[in-house]
């Protein structure tokens, strides 16, 4: 592990030229100070955790100084948001510091929050310490459940004011990223018939992230199909993931999208308590665009807007060959993971009927999604316990589907006691709902910063036990049900 002056920074994205970017200085905090601090992140990049305590750890990451060979810079690209083009977006608010090879690879280091970039359109280049809490803990809860993400360093406060609905605290969230590439990137460039950047940028992805092994297994096509095919087919098994979990995103535009098909530009998310297919985690979204269930269509939606933007680059025959990965991919990923959640290990005809009817049980009886699946992990459908049964304000209602599960289970050569273990390996006991962010960021907000420490050390084994932290892997209260999440960060 390094120290802090030991990293070895580089500017890949630099070199590409000063149209794809503007060198922008951060706008310090007066008054910074540390709300929490990530070893995993910092073990990701190399980085000996001891710097944490580093008074130039503060100094560098608050905007106070550069970091040694570091050139701070905005990165421009476009984006569909809520299915209308935006030309011109770009950082308004987050400037990329540097790349870093670590243990983990090679990553972005990027501050969030760090003041005002020619594409902050009015804004003022700030983010609020309750929007930065949620996407800390947010990109570190999907890490630990195994979903690509972008992580996060640190958390930097601030004293001064920062306006929205109302007036907020600022902060920075030192966010890492194995890329912060957009399907935008490539849209600005396209829809400005700038075919060279496009080209420009494209090698930029694929020398930077795609190995020889890569390349071998995507057999005969050109560099340009192999980035399409990339981005569809880690999408897809994205998206199958987020659907798996009960993730919703909240804002799936375009310039939210990464090229490497990971979680990316935490907004309004939610992990959904009640399952219900319909929900709308976002409450700007006021035709639910990227309602949970219209994910899968969205992602196959923006991948297309990717793949006109790649069109100098690739014949309509090639993207149309490439996009077609996305449907099969999807839905073979997402039987694979609720197979595994229901603790099947083959597969058999029928399964798909039985998830369907399932999912349709816990709609109609507005039961707990994680819970379920938790209890159902401990359970003998033969002999279902309180804690499954519980959750169903009809408990007769599930009668007819277990006894299906049951003889379905009987299909399967998996001993009882591997099943149940394999099943409490997949379905976790502990998520980030959205009432504990709140608590957190409560506390925060009174200068309490405890409760982001207890949820990270916990959302970090969310399969885990953890029998003293049983009282997070309760139902949200009354009040922690359908909380309004808006996009203002």
């Amino acid at each position: 592990m390094n120290a802090l002056q030991d990293l070895h920074y580089r500017n890949h994205f630099s070199r590409l030229g000063s149209h794809f970017f503007s060198y922008v200085q951060p706008d310090a905090f007066t008054r910074p100070h540390l709300v929490h601090t990530n070893d995993c992140g910092a073990a990701l990049i190399g980085l000996d955790s001891a710097a944490f305590t580093s008074p130039a750890f503060l100094e560098y990451f608050s905007g106070r100084r550069n970091l040694p060979g570091c050139k701070p810079l905005a990165m421009v690209y476009a984006g569909h948001q809520f299915g209308v083009y935006n030309p011109q977006l770009g950082d308004g608010r987050g400037l990329l510091l540097g790349e870093v090879e670590g243990p983990g690879g090679l990553w972005d280091i990027h501050l969030k929050g760090a003041g005002q970039t020619p594409y902050s359109r009015n804004g003022d280049g700030r983010a609020v310490l309750r929007s930065s809490i949620r996407e800390y803990l947010g990109s570190e809860a999907l890490a630990g459940l195994g979903i690509p993400t972008t992580r996060a360093l640190a958390l930097i406060g601030g004293d001064e004011p920062v306006y929205r609905e109302s007036v907020e605290t600022g902060a920075m969230l030192v966010r890492l990223a194995r890329s912060h590439v957009r399907f935008g990137s490539f849209e600005y460039f396209h829809y400005r018939h700038d075919y060279d950047a496009v080209k420009q940028l494209a090698d930029y992805v694929i020398d930077r992230q795609f190995t020889d092994s890569h390349h071998a297994a995507a057999g005969h096509r050109d560099k340009y199909w192999q980035l399409l095919h990339a981005a569809v087919t880690n999408t897809a098994h994205l998206i199958a993931q987020w659907q798996a979990v009960g993730f919703c995103h909240g804002v799936m535009n375009t310039d939210n999208m990464s090229i490497l098909g990971e979680t990316f530009d935490f907004g309004p998310f939610a992990f959904m308590d009640d399952f219900e297919p319909g929900y709308i985690c976002n409450h700007s979204d006021y035709q639910g665009r990227y309602a949970f269930e219209h994910q899968p269509g969205i992602g196959l939606w923006n991948l297309t807007a990717l793949g006109h933007s790649l069109s100098s680059l690739l014949d309509t025959d090639a993207i149309k060959d490439a996009l077609s990965h996305y449907e099969p991919t999807l839905t073979a990923s997402y039987a694979e993971l609720m197979r595994a959640k229901l603790g099947l290990a083959t597969a058999q005809a029928d399964d798909k009927v039985l998830c369907v009817e399932l999912l349709d049980l816990l709609a109609r009886q507005r039961v707990d999604y994680t819970r379920f699946f938790r209890a159902l992990s401990h359970t003998d459908p033969t002999r279902p316990e309180a804690a499954l049964l519980d959750l169903f304000d009809d408990r007769e209602a599930t009668g007819p589907w277990l006894q299906r599960y049951g003889q379905r289970l009987l299909c399967e050569e998996v001993p009882p006691a591997e099943r149940q273990r394999r099943m409490l390996a997949t379905n976790p006991k502990y998520i980030l709902r959205n009432y504990l962010a709140q608590e957190a960021i409560t506390a925060a907000a009174q200068g309490d910063f405890s409760h982001i420490d207890t949820l990270l050390r916990l959302l970090r084994h969310p399969f885990d036990e953890q029998p003293q932290m049983d009282n997070y892997a309760r139902p949200p209260p009354h009040w922690g049900k359908h909380m309004p999440i808006s996009c203002s960060s």
